[in-house]
């Protein structure tokens, strides 16, 4: 399992006084009132940046970092991702799971039958949707719904799958 959990980008500076905009990866956007500090990756090094202020505008996030006052000492990170520490991630509800804890799992059906790997996540409004690309380089799509996804388990990155009728035409 990956220590830091990525929650947005920065993509550009906000005014002259050191604010970035930046484009949340997070399902909650909220969250970043109660952030105290992020991990900003740079590709060389990884810098943890205290959270003075937090603002919102449009679908961004406008973030004030403790000490970083002018546009000059920001800019540089533009593009850079914004990470949490797992203990500073949100606290998962029951059959909740990080998509960066899930990618790379081995997709079986209910007789032990591998399927794939999952690839990606799709958020989609209703559901989630689990993408599995299986040896051939086909993609097959599970709607991540009870009746379908059976057991997720974190530790083996193992997921069961239920079949359902017109799933796999």
């Amino acid at each position: 399992m990956q220590e830091l959990l990525q929650v947005g980008a920065i993509t550009s500076t906000h005014g002259i006084r050191g604010e970035v905009k930046v484009f949340p990866t997070t399902d909650d956007v909220n969250r970043f009132k109660k952030l105290k500090e992020v991990v900003l990756d740079t590709g060389k090094e990884q810098i943890t940046l205290e959270i003075q202020g937090v603002k919102f505008f449009k679908q961004f996030v406008i973030l004030k970092f403790k000490g970083i006052d002018n546009i000059n000492d920001i800019e540089k990170y533009k593009r850079c991702p914004l990470y949490v520490t797992r203990e500073n991630a949100v606290k998962l509800e029951k059959d909740e799971y990080f998509i960066a804890d899930i990618v790379g799992s081995v997709v079986e059906d209910e007789d032990g039958n591998v399927l794939g790997t999952l690839k990606d996540v799709i958020v989609t409004g209703a559901n989630d949707v689990y993408v599995v690309e299986n040896e051939e380089g086909k993609e097959l799509l599970f709607p991540a719904i009870k009746e379908c996804v059976l057991n997720v388990d974190v530790e083996q990155a193992k997921i069961t799958v239920h079949i359902m009728p017109g799933l796999l035409d």
